[in-house]
């Protein structure tokens, strides 16, 4: 059986496991606001309580607050009111909704771990401690993608990340929500090696970016299906039988991606023989000798390879430009119910916006790269000139999200941003296959993503100090500061971008 165009499908499988890595990433993100209240919920002193609303009081606590107050001695009364429960605004709002309005309106509560940065720096713990794992999980499956080839290490990856989604719903803790997270971080980060290792295999150099961009929109729809499908299905289900949900989906997954991708274009009995013809010619750094032949491609030791500054402006770049993505894929949610007071179905109504705008980026910079690829343009002109238009979308677009106004114009800017994003990000992660062969690709699409992943982590940890007060203008400053330095390191660092030879310099 022979199937034309197989490696279209091959990437298809691709996008769609990235689409499935973001809704279970995602899904935590948009479900904060109903988990937090669980585990850190409203509540107000009864004493407080029992002074403001007798009727009510007396209804929920009988006489406990009587009998305290006829305590003569100061300490022990002292001792005893505090000992009183506290109100659970959460169970007020159904039995006494009148009081819940008027207690939210006035914000007339003492419970220190409801406060909302209380809330979101337990969300910025959790996602750190993905990050961390994320990042050196892709250090660790570069290597295994190296190793074991694209077939497995894909089925390895999102078989345990799908696992691992599946088991939030065991959470109610943020040592429990860490746990899980640490696993479904270092199963999810395989996706990126994997998929560049994949674009690396299945495409000729000219058509890399378009695949790049191609799977990276799997990013985007991921985010654009997931807010407003959480949403949805929070009104209908618990938050525990979603994330159980969306761990199946990415078991199914396996299914059609062991059954297609069953071996290499080299020796795939499926592919056309014009179609492995035209990839194999097509991949141009992999004719190190330059005598007209294709071999393995430059594929250096990891040492040889870090000593090139090429490879440092790859990793560089990766580690400035990443952290912006995941300031929005991580706090949209928290950001719209922050600063405009929006619930989880609020948050599905806007939240999807910049996804769409991350979406068609992607696909502007895949193809852009390649219209100018086959417009006779030098892959060095077409990658640099595609990553410098993302990063110049981004700078202005975050410097205006200081003072966005109304929600709608916020997410509207948030989609400029994420699309200056996409546009440069695909362009970006190819840079690995440009400068090395196919052996070495993981390895330093793997360090470039850890680094990538190390940023991002250490922006995300200090945002519930930066936005304290609800004021973010620091960070999206900062995020300005980041596209410059990622637009500095393929200009400066990363040279002229095309294949290195075994006997290139490294400054």
């Amino acid at each position: 059986m022979k199937i034309s165009g197989l490696r279209w499908w091959v990437v298809g499988l691709v996008a769609l496991a990235t689409v499935i890595n973001y809704i279970d990433r995602q899904t935590i993100n948009v479900l904060w606001p109903n988990i937090s209240k669980e585990m850190y919920p409203d509540v107000l002193n009864a004493q407080e309580f029992g002074v403001r609303f007798p009727d009510a009081h007396a209804d929920i606590y009988s006489t406990d607050l009587a009998v305290v107050e006829q305590i003569s001695d100061a300490e022990k009364k002292a001792e005893a009111l505090d000992a009183l429960p506290r109100v659970d605004l959460q169970a007020l709002q159904a039995s006494h909704p009148a009081i819940y309005q008027e207690i939210q309106s006035e914000k007339h509560y003492e419970n220190e771990n409801a406060a909302p940065d209380v809330r979101k720096q337990a969300l910025a713990t959790i996602s750190v401690i993905f990050m961390f794992a994320y990042a050196f999980g892709q250090a660790i499956f570069g290597k295994i993608f190296d190793w074991v080839g694209t077939r497995i290490g894909f089925a390895l990856s999102i078989g345990v990340w799908s696992i691992a989604t599946a088991a939030h719903a065991l959470a109610n803790t943020v040592m429990g929500f860490g746990i899980f997270r640490t696993i479904l971080g270092v199963a999810e980060a395989g996706n990126w090696p994997g998929a560049t290792k994949a674009n690396a295999e299945w495409f000729p150099t000219k058509e890399r970016a378009l695949a790049q961009g191609i799977f990276n929109s799997g990013a985007a729809i991921g985010g654009l299906i997931s807010i407003p499908l959480i949403g949805f299905l929070a009104v209908y289900m618990s938050w525990q039988a979603i994330f159980i949900l969306v761990g199946l989906i990415g078991l199914l997954w396996l299914l059609p991606w062991w059954f297609i991708v069953k071996a290499p274009p080299e020796s795939h009995d499926w592919l056309t023989d014009s179609e492995r013809e035209y990839i194999l010619t097509g991949q141009k750094n992999q004719d190190v000798d330059q005598d007209g032949d294709r071999d393995e491609g430059y594929n250096p030791g990891t040492g040889e390879m870090l000593s090139k500054k090429q490879s440092w402006g790859v990793i560089i770049a990766s580690a400035a430009i990443d952290p912006i993505w995941w300031l929005f894929i991580v706090w949209i949610p928290t950001y719209l119910s922050e600063v405009y007071n929006m619930d989880v179905k609020g948050i599905a109504i806007y939240g999807w916006v910049p996804y769409a705008g991350a979406m068609v980026g992607a696909w502007f910079g895949g193809l852009l790269a390649q219209n100018r690829l086959k417009a006779g343009w030098s892959v060095n002109a077409a990658r640099k000139l595609t990553i410098t238009i993302g990063c110049l979308v981004m700078l202005p677009a975050l410097l205006a999200m200081a003072n966005p106004g109304s929600p709608t114009v916020a997410v509207m800017i948030m989609a400029a941003i994420l699309f200056g994003f996409q546009t440069a990000i695909g362009n970006v992660q190819t840079l690995a296959s440009d400068f090395f062969g196919g052996k070495s690709v993981g390895t330093l699409a793997g360090f470039a993503g850890m680094a990538a992943k190390l940023a991002a982590a250490g922006l995300t940890f200090w945002i519930p100090q930066l936005t304290s007060g609800e004021n973010y203008t620091p960070v999206f400053v900062i995020g300005a500061a980041l596209a410059l330095t990622a637009l500095a390191a393929v200009w400066l660092l990363c040279g002229r971008i095309e294949p290195i030879r075994p006997n290139a310099k490294s400054s």
